[in-house]
């Protein structure tokens, strides 16, 4: 009954670290997006949001694990109830509120392929001419 009982758990023991290890291995690859994220990044655009925005969680979804590689900049105090002070230096006033190098503001939520023309980017990371700068959207949550 012993040997049955530790045959059990060293297989179970074997099957939480081959789980732990596929799992981290699965993750570390690179994202989808990590060269348009890291493009947005090397020209100098801003990401502005709040952690408590809707929006902003959405635009990060977008990214999937290459979020990680936005500049984004948190605006929200953590309580929620104020604004760090370099946002309001940069007169965010809705969320997400993305700032380009040139001053040139696009605000709410849009499609990756936007956000990449905005930024000066391709989809595949490559750099490319500034777009035109869209308007707010109506998606944007207001900033406190």
């Amino acid at each position: 009954m012993k040997k049955g009982v530790t045959i059990f758990w060293l297989i179970l023991l074997a099957l939480i670290v081959l789980g732990v290890g596929s799992s981290f291995f699965l993750h570390s690859g690179p994202g989808q997006y990590d060269k348009l994220a890291m493009c947005i990044k090397d020209n100098g655009v801003k990401f502005y949001g709040a952690f408590w925005c809707p929006h902003c969680q959405r635009t990060k979804a977008e990214f999937g694990s290459s979020e990680k590689f936005l500049p984004y900049v948190e605006c929200s105090t953590p309580d929620g109830q104020g604004q760090t002070q370099i946002c309001k230096d940069h007169n965010v006033t809705s969320y997400p509120t993305w700032i380009r190098p040139d001053g040139a503001v696009m605000n709410g939520e849009h499609a990756i392929a936007e956000w990449a023309a905005f930024s000066g980017c391709t989809l595949d990371g490559q750099k490319t001419a500034f777009s035109v700068v869209a308007s707010s959207t109506p998606a944007a949550s207001p900033a406190q």
